[in-house]
Protein backbone atom coordinates (compact mmCIF):
# COMPACT_ATOMS: atom_id res chain seq x y z
CA UNK A 1 0.00 0.00 0.00
CA UNK A 2 0.66 3.15 -0.81
CA UNK A 3 0.96 5.85 2.30
CA UNK A 4 1.85 8.90 0.86
CA UNK A 5 -1.75 10.93 0.39
CA UNK A 6 -2.22 13.67 -2.75
CA UNK A 7 -2.35 16.67 -1.60
CA UNK A 8 -4.83 18.64 -3.97
CA UNK A 9 -3.93 22.23 -4.65
CA UNK A 10 -6.70 24.94 -4.47
CA UNK A 11 -6.20 25.38 -8.38
CA UNK A 12 -6.81 21.39 -8.52
CA UNK A 13 -10.09 22.24 -5.93
CA UNK A 14 -11.15 25.17 -8.03
CA UNK A 15 -11.29 23.27 -11.05
CA UNK A 16 -14.16 20.84 -9.73
CA UNK A 17 -16.63 23.83 -9.60
CA UNK A 18 -16.88 23.24 -13.39
CA UNK A 19 -19.17 20.36 -12.23
CA UNK A 20 -21.44 23.36 -10.36
CA UNK A 21 -20.99 25.73 -13.35
CA UNK A 22 -22.33 22.28 -15.30
CA UNK A 23 -25.46 21.76 -13.45
CA UNK A 24 -26.56 25.34 -13.94
CA UNK A 25 -25.95 24.91 -17.62
CA UNK A 26 -28.79 22.33 -17.48
CA UNK A 27 -31.14 23.59 -15.25
CA UNK A 28 -31.49 27.02 -17.19
CA UNK A 29 -31.68 25.25 -20.51
CA UNK A 30 -34.45 23.23 -18.92
CA UNK A 31 -35.98 26.93 -17.50
CA UNK A 32 -35.70 25.24 -13.49
CA UNK A 33 -35.42 28.39 -11.50
CA UNK A 34 -32.59 26.87 -9.26
CA UNK A 35 -29.51 28.96 -9.99
CA UNK A 36 -30.32 31.00 -6.74
CA UNK A 37 -30.41 27.41 -4.66
CA UNK A 38 -27.22 25.82 -6.14
CA UNK A 39 -25.05 28.78 -5.77
CA UNK A 40 -26.51 29.30 -1.87
CA UNK A 41 -25.57 25.34 -1.42
CA UNK A 42 -21.92 25.50 -2.94
CA UNK A 43 -20.61 28.43 -1.34
CA UNK A 44 -22.23 27.62 1.77
CA UNK A 45 -21.16 24.11 1.76
CA UNK A 46 -17.17 25.42 0.79
CA UNK A 47 -17.41 27.66 3.60
CA UNK A 48 -18.71 25.79 6.14
CA UNK A 49 -16.25 22.98 5.77
CA UNK A 50 -13.36 25.16 5.62
CA UNK A 51 -14.29 26.79 8.99
CA UNK A 52 -14.54 23.57 9.67
CA UNK A 53 -11.04 21.91 9.29
CA UNK A 54 -10.14 25.05 10.62
CA UNK A 55 -11.92 23.77 13.79
CA UNK A 56 -11.13 20.33 13.64
CA UNK A 57 -7.23 20.98 13.37
CA UNK A 58 -7.60 22.73 16.27
CA UNK A 59 -9.31 20.56 18.33
CA UNK A 60 -7.05 17.85 17.43
CA UNK A 61 -3.83 19.75 18.87
CA UNK A 62 -5.94 20.33 21.36
CA UNK A 63 -7.94 16.95 22.58
CA UNK A 64 -10.10 17.54 25.82
CA UNK A 65 -13.23 16.25 27.00
CA UNK A 66 -14.81 18.97 26.68
CA UNK A 67 -13.70 20.49 23.49
CA UNK A 68 -15.25 17.45 22.22
CA UNK A 69 -18.27 17.15 24.08
CA UNK A 70 -19.23 20.87 22.66
CA UNK A 71 -18.43 20.03 18.92
CA UNK A 72 -21.08 16.75 19.74
CA UNK A 73 -23.34 19.56 21.35
CA UNK A 74 -23.48 21.66 18.57
CA UNK A 75 -23.42 19.31 15.57
CA UNK A 76 -26.57 17.73 17.68
CA UNK A 77 -28.18 21.17 18.11
CA UNK A 78 -27.87 22.03 14.22
CA UNK A 79 -29.35 18.69 13.56
CA UNK A 80 -32.41 19.39 15.39
CA UNK A 81 -32.68 22.33 13.59
CA UNK A 82 -32.37 20.80 10.35
CA UNK A 83 -34.96 18.14 10.93
CA UNK A 84 -37.45 20.63 11.88
CA UNK A 85 -36.76 22.76 9.26
CA UNK A 86 -37.25 20.13 6.41
CA UNK A 87 -40.83 18.91 7.74
CA UNK A 88 -43.07 21.15 5.47
CA UNK A 89 -46.22 20.38 8.26
CA UNK A 90 -46.82 22.78 10.88
CA UNK A 91 -45.41 21.31 14.07
CA UNK A 92 -46.60 22.05 17.54
CA UNK A 93 -43.73 22.86 20.29
CA UNK A 94 -44.08 19.36 21.55
CA UNK A 95 -44.21 17.70 18.34
CA UNK A 96 -40.64 19.08 17.58
CA UNK A 97 -39.26 18.33 21.46
CA UNK A 98 -40.28 14.92 20.67
CA UNK A 99 -37.89 15.01 17.91
CA UNK A 100 -34.75 16.74 20.02
CA UNK A 101 -35.46 13.86 22.58
CA UNK A 102 -35.63 10.72 19.85
CA UNK A 103 -32.06 12.39 17.83
CA UNK A 104 -30.46 12.59 21.62
CA UNK A 105 -31.62 9.44 22.58
CA UNK A 106 -31.15 7.17 19.35
CA UNK A 107 -28.13 8.93 17.70
CA UNK A 108 -26.11 10.17 20.86
CA UNK A 109 -26.47 7.33 22.53
CA UNK A 110 -25.91 4.34 19.42
CA UNK A 111 -22.40 7.09 18.86
CA UNK A 112 -21.09 6.24 22.73
CA UNK A 113 -21.76 2.76 22.58
CA UNK A 114 -20.39 2.67 19.29
CA UNK A 115 -16.84 4.19 19.89
CA UNK A 116 -16.33 3.55 23.67
CA UNK A 117 -18.01 -0.20 23.34
CA UNK A 118 -17.11 -1.69 19.67
CA UNK A 119 -14.05 0.61 18.79
CA UNK A 120 -12.68 1.16 22.32
CA UNK A 121 -11.31 3.99 21.67
CA UNK A 122 -8.62 5.34 24.44
CA UNK A 123 -9.46 7.80 25.72
CA UNK A 124 -13.00 7.96 25.22
CA UNK A 125 -13.23 11.93 23.83
CA UNK A 126 -10.69 11.29 21.05
CA UNK A 127 -11.56 13.46 18.56
CA UNK A 128 -10.27 12.00 15.79
CA UNK A 129 -12.72 9.29 16.17
CA UNK A 130 -15.45 11.14 17.99
CA UNK A 131 -16.34 13.62 15.96
CA UNK A 132 -16.48 11.99 12.57
CA UNK A 133 -17.73 9.09 14.02
CA UNK A 134 -20.37 10.41 15.56
CA UNK A 135 -21.29 13.14 12.37
CA UNK A 136 -22.22 10.43 10.51
CA UNK A 137 -24.29 8.97 13.21
CA UNK A 138 -25.76 12.01 14.17
CA UNK A 139 -26.51 13.26 10.42
CA UNK A 140 -27.91 9.90 9.21
CA UNK A 141 -30.66 9.95 12.38
CA UNK A 142 -31.61 13.82 11.28
CA UNK A 143 -32.43 12.16 7.46
CA UNK A 144 -34.31 9.68 9.26
CA UNK A 145 -36.34 11.85 11.60
CA UNK A 146 -37.06 14.38 9.10
CA UNK A 147 -38.55 11.85 6.76
CA UNK A 148 -40.30 10.36 9.65
CA UNK A 149 -41.65 13.42 10.84
CA UNK A 150 -42.65 13.96 7.21
CA UNK A 151 -44.68 11.41 6.42
CA UNK A 152 -46.14 10.94 9.94
CA UNK A 153 -47.67 14.56 9.38
CA UNK A 154 -48.72 14.17 6.01
CA UNK A 155 -50.58 10.95 6.60
CA UNK A 156 -52.32 12.37 9.73
CA UNK A 157 -53.65 15.02 7.94
CA UNK A 158 -54.54 13.10 4.63
CA UNK A 159 -55.99 10.47 7.04
CA UNK A 160 -57.78 12.60 9.15
CA UNK A 161 -61.52 11.47 8.20
CA UNK A 162 -60.50 7.72 8.51
CA UNK A 163 -59.05 8.25 12.01
CA UNK A 164 -61.63 9.96 13.03
CA UNK A 165 -64.23 7.20 11.89
CA UNK A 166 -62.01 4.45 13.73
CA UNK A 167 -61.86 6.71 16.88
CA UNK A 168 -66.22 6.81 16.54
CA UNK A 169 -65.74 3.04 16.43
CA UNK A 170 -64.28 2.96 19.78
CA UNK A 171 -60.35 2.63 18.46
CA UNK A 172 -58.02 3.93 20.51
CA UNK A 173 -55.06 6.18 19.25
CA UNK A 174 -52.23 3.36 18.91
CA UNK A 175 -55.26 1.00 16.93
CA UNK A 176 -56.32 4.47 14.74
CA UNK A 177 -52.87 5.52 13.85
CA UNK A 178 -50.87 2.05 14.07
CA UNK A 179 -50.63 1.45 9.89
CA UNK A 180 -49.67 5.56 10.12
CA UNK A 181 -47.25 5.06 12.52
CA UNK A 182 -45.58 2.10 10.86
CA UNK A 183 -45.49 3.75 7.16
CA UNK A 184 -43.44 6.81 8.63
CA UNK A 185 -41.37 4.22 10.65
CA UNK A 186 -40.67 2.43 7.05
CA UNK A 187 -40.17 5.38 4.67
CA UNK A 188 -37.32 6.63 7.38
CA UNK A 189 -35.38 3.39 7.32
CA UNK A 190 -35.89 2.64 3.85
CA UNK A 191 -33.11 4.98 2.69
CA UNK A 192 -30.50 3.90 4.83
CA UNK A 193 -31.82 -0.14 3.87
CA UNK A 194 -31.57 0.44 0.06
CA UNK A 195 -27.86 2.07 0.76
CA UNK A 196 -27.02 -1.24 2.33
CA UNK A 197 -28.11 -3.29 -0.51
CA UNK A 198 -25.92 -1.82 -3.20
CA UNK A 199 -22.64 -0.59 -1.15
CA UNK A 200 -20.06 -2.69 -1.86
CA UNK A 201 -21.05 -3.65 -5.38
CA UNK A 202 -22.76 -0.34 -6.79
CA UNK A 203 -21.11 2.01 -4.60
CA UNK A 204 -17.57 2.82 -2.10
CA UNK A 205 -18.80 4.69 0.97
CA UNK A 206 -16.88 7.77 1.96
CA UNK A 207 -16.01 6.39 5.05
CA UNK A 208 -14.48 3.28 3.61
CA UNK A 209 -12.95 5.53 0.16
CA UNK A 210 -11.36 8.30 2.70
CA UNK A 211 -9.62 5.80 4.54
CA UNK A 212 -8.17 3.75 1.48
CA UNK A 213 -7.21 7.02 -0.13
CA UNK A 214 -5.30 7.74 3.39
CA UNK A 215 -2.99 4.22 2.79
CA UNK A 216 -5.14 2.51 5.17
CA UNK A 217 -5.35 -1.19 4.23
CA UNK A 218 -8.79 -2.17 2.37
CA UNK A 219 -9.62 -5.16 4.66
CA UNK A 220 -9.06 -2.61 7.86
CA UNK A 221 -11.51 0.18 6.09
CA UNK A 222 -14.09 -2.49 5.36
CA UNK A 223 -14.13 -3.64 8.59
CA UNK A 224 -14.57 0.20 9.80
CA UNK A 225 -17.02 0.66 7.27
CA UNK A 226 -19.10 -2.14 8.33
CA UNK A 227 -19.42 -1.17 11.71
CA UNK A 228 -20.52 2.07 11.15
CA UNK A 229 -23.21 1.41 8.86
CA UNK A 230 -24.63 -1.09 11.55
CA UNK A 231 -24.13 2.12 13.68
CA UNK A 232 -25.96 4.33 11.28
CA UNK A 233 -29.02 1.66 10.99
CA UNK A 234 -29.03 1.12 14.76
CA UNK A 235 -28.65 5.06 15.56
CA UNK A 236 -32.11 5.61 12.70
CA UNK A 237 -34.31 3.00 13.27
CA UNK A 238 -33.59 3.81 17.18
CA UNK A 239 -34.24 7.40 16.72
CA UNK A 240 -37.26 7.15 14.37
CA UNK A 241 -39.13 4.51 16.05
CA UNK A 242 -38.31 6.66 19.71
CA UNK A 243 -39.89 9.82 17.04
CA UNK A 244 -42.79 8.20 15.62
CA UNK A 245 -43.92 5.83 18.69
CA UNK A 246 -44.00 9.41 20.99
CA UNK A 247 -44.74 11.76 18.10
CA UNK A 248 -48.64 10.80 17.43
CA UNK A 249 -49.68 11.02 20.50
CA UNK A 250 -49.30 15.24 20.25
CA UNK A 251 -52.08 14.75 17.34
CA UNK A 252 -54.48 13.65 19.90
CA UNK A 253 -56.10 15.23 23.40
CA UNK A 254 -55.98 13.89 26.25
CA UNK A 255 -59.35 12.20 25.74
CA UNK A 256 -58.18 10.79 22.53
CA UNK A 257 -59.71 13.01 20.48
CA UNK A 258 -58.19 13.94 16.73
CA UNK A 259 -56.64 17.79 17.96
Amino acid sequence: MNDAVMNLSVFQLSIAYIFVLLLLVIFKSRGIRREKQILIASTRMTVQLTLMGYVLMFVFDNPSWWLTSLMITIMITFAIYNSVERVKATMSKELKGIIAFSMICGALATAVFFIIVVLQVRPWFNPQYFIPISGMIIGNSMTGIALGANKLCSDIEDKRVEIENSLMLGASPVVATREIVNNAFDSAILPTMNNMLTMGIVSLPGMMTGQILSGTFPLTAIKYQIGIMLAILGSTGLATVLFVTLGYRTFFTKDNRLK
